[in-house]
């Protein structure tokens, strides 16, 4: 979703650097896959699935991985946000 946003703080020896990946149009998302041999990959993909932007980074310097949801802004003060149907994989009512 736009606005869903990953900081990667890595260990670089002579102190730390961080790194943001965000979602920067309506319809994509941030993914974080632990790939084996210890590589953490964040990936800005598309809703196909198809990766726009990514970042691997080495598990043994990993300091913290942050992950921001986007928020929901759109909202009325006191309005209740809109649910989607519950269902196989949105046992939460999330919407789609």
């Amino acid at each position: 979703m736009k606005g869903d946003r990953v900081e990667v703080v890595i260990d670089t020896g002579a102190g730390t650097q961080t790194f943001a990946i965000e979602a920067t149009r309506a319809g994509r998302r941030v993914e974080v896959n632990n790939a084996r041999g210890g590589i953490v990959e964040v990936a800005e993909v598309t809703r196909t699935g198809k990766p726009v932007r990514t970042g691997r980074f080495m598990g043994s310097r990993l300091v913290a991985l942050v992950e921001h949801p986007a928020a929901d802004t759109d909202l009325e003060p006191g309005a209740r946000p809109r649910r989607g149907r519950a269902g196989p994989g949105n046992e939460q009512g999330r919407l789609l």
